[in-house]
């Protein structure tokens, strides 16, 4: 079973990592958003769909309000009243939500919670990405590949490490299959994206800037994608979704990169200027 699914993960790698590359550096910066916000939909779908089982309505209720927080981020930047409106629109109509879709009394308090924080956890932090490769210019398409190098080579050496290496167990409590060694290995992939960056395509970061860079958004990468884990395990989900063959929902394939995409982002406004 781990080997077959191990097939379907390289398989899927295949034939979505070409086509990212593609819409990345060939596709103007607005089609990239188009995919950020697609993504954000259908994560947001995911979300609200363990916070909000059965109510399909407030659960694409939730996911449009996601949509409405990442395009406020993206196209009101130079209007800022716009992007203020958004920002108190949507938590007021995130707490009036449950006053009509009621459903079960002793869920509403976390059903509220969502609709206030589900927008923004997903719609904000996801849309970083997006601003990446818009702001940064020419190099704009190569931080977005640097970002994902993190969250994703960290993820595959955590799996590796976990695998072949894994004993002592992580965070049990909140995902029993994680482990210590895992962790390590999340931090050794993402160092690596960060070497390959560097010498490779992305050679105007410096070293001694990359690599700590690296280490705290991988690091703090594996603490969303338990975060993640935690939310399933609240509301008894195994899967956020079923859309990524060999990874589950697009959420479980996101987690870390909504931690690492503001990391990223934050040093390219802070930092580096």
């Amino acid at each position: 079973m781990a080997q077959s699914n191990l097939f379907v993960r390289v398989a899927t790698a295949v034939v979505v990592v070409p086509l990212l590359l593609a819409l990345m550096f060939l596709a103007p910066a607005w089609g990239w958003y188009c995919l950020v916000a697609f993504a954000c939909f259908v994560g947001a779908t995911e979300l609200f769909g363990m916070t909000h089982p059965g109510d399909k309505i407030a659960q694409i209720l939730g996911a449009l309000m996601t949509v409405a927080v990442s395009a406020a981020l993206y196209f009101a930047t130079t209007e800022p009243q716009v992007l203020i409106a958004v920002m108190c629109a949507v938590p007021i109509l995130g707490v009036l939500l449950p006053l009509w879709r009621l459903g079960e009394i002793p869920s509403a308090g976390l059903r509220i919670m969502a609709n206030v924080a589900g927008p923004f956890y997903v719609g904000a932090l996801l849309t970083t990405i997006a601003l990446l490769h818009r702001d940064q210019g020419e190099l704009g398409p190569r931080y977005v590949l640097m970002t994902l190098t993190f969250a994703w080579l960290g993820d595959t050496g955590g799996y590796f490490f976990g695998r072949f290496l894994g004993k002592t167990k992580l965070y049990e409590a909140v995902s029993p299959k994680k482990t210590r060694a895992g962790f390590v290995g999340s931090l050794v992939g993402s160092t690596l994206g960060a070497l390959i960056a560097h010498f490779w395509y992305l050679p105007s970061i410096p070293l001694h800037h990359v690599v700590p860079l690296a280490l705290v958004a991988g690091g703090l990468g594996q603490l969303g994608d338990l975060v993640e884990s935690l939310l399933k395990r609240s509301t008894g989900i195994k899967d956020s979704g079923w859309i990524v063959p060999g990874h589950g929902g697009l959420l479980d394939r996101i987690d870390a990169l909504l931690i690492v995409s503001p990391i990223v982002w934050a040093y390219t406004v802070f930092v580096a200027g």
